[in-house]
């Protein structure tokens, strides 16, 4: 095996873990919205019964965001198991509940002995999402281990999948003596970490936008948000900013920027696309990027846009991340501050406007005008300048496969076009789905037809070695559906 095969096998490993942080993250706009209307009535009516409704509501939110290490433990333990099993969920929250438990402040010292100050707040800290994320990752690789396990006659009743849960425990049990000695260093690098963001200010913000709209080819921008939006590493901006905890004109700042950009600034590259497109393709072009920018401006996502030219145009999309940096600087600056529990859309935006940490959050749309025309006129001198092929620059259009499908019969009709175009479902060796693309491993990576899967309706295709991900856009977990039934 050479270097080429083990960077290969990290990056596949490392996109899985990306793939399996999106199933907790999607639970957070039900806390989101929760919180967002319990802060609305709150501000617009001082009665009793104003007072009572608001309160539930945030409770209940709260109920979400004071679980978020829970959810990643299921999460990941779930997302990472062969089969998405509800077994590897259940294994990865016994994983995180004994781990936290030997390792609470009284268990350590009950161990150990005598504690330091510090060992005592890194361990009174231990329910955090670095050691959730861990324990998914013990309870999915172990549900994958042991799942189909035959135990002797006398205890067959907890062979299978009963031997998954009782099994990470051991596992924790021995990770738990390690980090009875390790885990004060971890925390100390960790919250090292957070405290060395938050010295460098606006300007760390602006790294973080950077490297996560780069990381966004690999799909390891989801690891990266992790770090900067929950507990664990001294940060916990999204965490923080939902429950109102944290410092007002600080909190917020790892998201703010994002508003922007994805409300407005994505939307100007579109135009800029549109206009430049061939004349017989404007009006194919102008239906793509339409939708596609509806969805950043009132959703956040940006997907259907980013990848339009991703892979085309690499320069355009080296430029979106240096003006996504920029943007998190000048937000952070102000302070013009506000969160999401989804993305930075308009929806997200009003719901957090009554937040006590939604700091000048009304500037936010007046910086995304000024970034709508930067985008615009920058994204269409470089297109015209360097002659990039952004869509429907360089080649009709009439033949390409339709992106857009709807439909049961239509998911079904673009899932065959795909199998066939990764070479037949004897070639797919492992599946899986994000958001908005489709993960594939294959067996002989010559077999793969990057024409066929445009024409079929990817947006675009990226290859790692023997792993694929095509691009289909939002419907992408209908599409997974059917291929998942076909293979």
């Amino acid at each position: 095996m050479d270097v080429r095969d083990i960077g290969a096998r990290i990056l596949g490993y490392l996109q899985k873990i990306g793939k399996s942080l999106m199933l907790p993250v999607a639970v957070l706009p039900a806390a989101a919205i929760l919180m967002g209307v319990g802060y609305w009535i709150a501000s617009v009516a001082d009665a009793r019964a104003a007072e009572i409704i608001s309160s539930y509501l945030l409770t209940a939110g709260e109920g979400i965001i004071g679980f978020i290490p829970i959810l990643f433990a299921a999460g990941v333990a779930y997302g990472l198991s062969k089969k998405g099993d509800g077994a590897a969920a259940l294994a990865g929250i016994v994983g995180y509940l004994v781990l936290t438990t030997l390792l609470s402040a009284d268990s350590a010292e009950a161990l150990r002995g005598d504690l330091p100050d510090n060992y005592i707040l890194a361990f009174d800290n231990i329910e955090n999402a670095f050691v959730g994320i861990l324990s998914g990752i013990v309870g999915g690789h172990t549900y994958n281990r042991f799942h189909k396990v035959e135990l002797p006659r006398a205890l067959a009743f907890f062979s299978g999948k009963r031997l998954v849960a009782i099994m990470t425990s051991f596992i924790v049990m021995a990770i738990a003596i390690v980090f009875l000695f390790v885990w004060p260093v971890i925390f100390a690098g960790l919250t090292g970490f957070g405290e060395w963001m938050g010295g460098i200010g606006a300007f760390g913000a602006g790294i973080y936008g950077f490297f996560n709209r780069l990381l966004i080819p690999l799909g390891l921008h989801h690891a990266l948000n992790a770090v900067f939006w929950f507990e664990g590493f001294g940060i916990a901006d999204l965490e923080n900013f939902l429950a109102q905890e944290g410092e007002i004109g600080v909190t917020g700042r790892y998201m703010a920027g994002y508003f922007p950009i994805f409300m407005f600034g994505l939307p100007g590259a579109a135009l800029a696309m549109i206009h430049t497109a061939r004349p017989e393709n404007k009006a194919k072009v102008t239906s793509i990027m339409i939708g596609a920018a509806f969805a950043s401006f009132f959703t956040g996502i940006t997907e259907p846009i980013e990848f339009s030219f991703l892979f085309v145009a690499p320069l355009l999309f080296v430029v979106h991340a240096v003006l996504t940096g920029i943007s998190m600087i000048i937000a952070a600056s102000i302070p013009a501050l506000s969160g999401f529990g989804f993305s930075a859309g308009v929806i997200d935006m009003a719901l957090q406007a009554q937040n006590e940490y939604a700091v000048n959050w009304w500037l936010l749309p007046i910086i995304g005008v000024a970034f709508f025309f930067i985008y615009y006129f920058l994204f269409r001198y470089l297109i015209v300048r360097f002659d990039l092929a952004t869509p429907g620059r360089k080649e009709s259009m009439e033949d390409e496969g339709e992106a857009e499908v709807t439909g049961e019969s239509s998911h079904k009709a673009m899932a065959e076009k795909m199998v066939s175009g990764l070479g037949g479902k004897e070639n797919i060796d492992d599946f899986d789905y994000c958001v908005t693309r489709l993960r594939v491993k294959v067996k002989d990576p010559q077999k793969v037809d990057r024409e066929a899967l445009k024409k079929a309706g990817a947006n675009d295709v990226l290859r790692s070695g023997k792993n694929i991900q095509v691009v289909v856009g939002t419907n992408a977990q209908f599409i997974a559906g059917e291929v998942e039934d076909m293979i």
